[in-house]
């Protein structure tokens, strides 16, 4: 999931241009109230503005907020701080540092910050599993999705989904490949069968495509519409911004309005079982309509279920499509590599197609897949912690309402726990000279999912669905660059997850 740390270039310009006229009446007032406060032992960090704190030198460095991270942090070390307008981040990117914090004193850095009033309204109010802060609701919402819909049991329930869905991609990628002179957009196409599994598993329905498509775009719109914006890091900015407060507002009831229909539907298909015969007998929204949760005698409104199936939708989505873009760009650069994962496939499997009960006896598969969540974690953090109470961290002060920001591509890329890690080598998991535990309760070398008691709950239905796309796609297709010959650009840019700068474009070969 993107992380709220991140926010949108589009604002620079209207941010500078509002801020002279803005600050001149109340910089003199903030100034003031900032200075009665108690002074703090915070961690170091680059000396800031009045006010506005760091925001000139994030907005001006002309980089992606991950990429000024980086450059940081090689001056202030494993924790420091930067003050964003009203909000103080705290960036942790060291691993000991990252274990003290969310594994060994896990509890207390286990809430969220308070929300921006956009994220308010579609979250409903912090409804769901990634925003409620540490407490009840929280357990009830997690409780809910990781024992009656992710656990191991449930996820083989959808099996043939899966399937179907992976035949469906082959022949999309087929398809178009014959229409295009064998190049074919991976991104889109990872992007649209991942999307496709998921609302199968969410809503129990069959969709056709235009209701697919309408669907992703209400859900990428309503992405766009939460992305921070500068009125997010400078409360005093949103006189400003009612037109974005309207159309936040528009967004939402289109989202509300246009998912219920679904919901409806699933309920009309369970109150009178066969009457659509498209529905599966199980989904996710059906653990939600009479969810109890602990201090709560009613059950989720229509908005809620909004939120909820909404929450489930883009969590899985960009994360997996991402990766399998990534996943194939590496495998065009590294030819031996596709060629190697491609000949265990076949000896292990033959001309069947591979199965998901076949990923256990594919260990080069198994070791390509960590090497790329290693390399190309989807998102450079995870969603923001905050402690449920001021506290101290490496002996600085940690306030309550302060952005505790884990930066994971510190820790995967650090070259005091990886042995070359620039280099993509899924060879470091074969030899056993590498071995990781990517829940971190073991050892904090990579967790592109987070760690901890916020630790995505859908990591297990990731990795089957990276497993499984790779190796069908491997076992279908030898790809390779698009022109033929050139070189991929591997520069990354923000875009909900941690994308290609330009989309890959390649050409898929079919072995058949």
């Amino acid at each position: 999931m993107a992380s709220s740390s991140s926010f949108s270039d589009q604002y620079l310009q209207l941010f500078f241009s509002l801020l002279a006229f803005a600050l001149s009446a109340f910089i003199f007032f903030l100034a003031q109230k900032r200075t009665s406060k108690p002074r703090l032992n915070l961690p170091p960090g680059p000396r800031g503005w009045p006010v506005v704190g760091n925001l000139f030198q994030v907005a001006r460095s002309g980089k992606h907020f991950f990429e000024y991270i980086e450059d940081i942090r090689q001056i202030y070390g494993p924790i420091f701080t930067l003050q964003m307008g009203s909000r103080t981040m705290i960036i942790l990117s060291g691993a000991d540092l990252i274990h003290e914090a969310l594994i060994k004193r896990g509890p207390a850095f286990a809430s969220r910050p308070a929300e921006n009033p956009t994220r308010i309204i579609f979250s409903s109010n912090k409804f769901s599993v990634n925003a409620a802060v540490y407490g009840s609701l929280w357990r009830s919402l997690r409780r809910n999705m990781v024992e009656n819909m992710l656990s191991s049991t449930r996820l083989k329930e959808f099996r043939d989904v899966r399937k179907n869905a992976m035949d469906k991609l082959v022949q999309r990628i087929r398809t178009d490949a014959a229409a295009n002179g064998g190049a074919v957009w991976v991104l889109k196409n990872a992007r649209f069968a991942v999307f496709c599994i998921l609302l199968a598993m969410c809503f129990g329905l069959e969709m056709d495509e235009e209701s697919v498509e309408k669907m992703d775009q209400v859900l990428k719109t309503v992405l766009i519409t939460v992305d921070p914006r500068i009125d997010d890091f400078l409360p005093i900015l949103r006189p400003f911004f009612s037109k974005q407060r309207k159309r936040a507002m528009e967004v939402r009831t289109e989202q509300i309005e246009f998912v219920v229909q679904f919901i409806n539907r699933r309920k009309k298909a369970l109150q009178n079982p066969g009457s659509d015969i498209t529905a599966t007998s199980f989904s996710y929204l059906d653990t939600l309509f009479d969810l109890k949760v602990d201090g709560r005698k009613s059950s989720p409104t229509d908005a809620e279920l909004v939120t909820l199936c909404s929450e489930f939708l883009n969590g899985g989505t960009d994360t997996t499509a991402t990766t399998i873009e990534w996943g194939i760009a590496e495998l065009i650069t590294n030819p031996n590599i596709q060629k190697k994962l491609h000949e265990e496939i076949k000896q292990l499997v033959g001309d069947r197609k591979v199965d998901e009960s076949d990923i256990e006896k594919l260990p080069y598969l198994q070791a390509v897949v960590k090497e790329l969540l290693r390399r190309h974690p989807p998102t450079y953090f995870s969603l923001t912690h905050s402690a449920i109470e001021a506290t101290k961290l490496a002996g600085y002060d940690i306030p309550m309402e302060a952005n505790v920001e884990v930066y994971l591509a510190g820790i995967s890329n650090d070259p005091k726990l990886w042995k070359n890690p620039e280099k993509f080598e899924p060879e470091r998991f074969m030899s056993g000279e590498e071995e990781v535990d990517m829940t971190g309760i073991k050892g904090m070398k990579m967790i592109p999912f987070g760690v901890g008691r916020r630790i995505c709950p859908g990591l297990g239905m990731a990795t089957i669905h990276v497993h499984l796309m790779l190796a069908r796609l491997v076992q279908e297709f030898e790809w390779s660059s698009y022109p033929p010959n050139s070189k991929l650009d591997f520069t990354k840019k923000y875009e909900f997850t941690v994308v290609m700068k330009n989309s890959l474009r390649a050409i898929a070969t079919d072995r058949a």
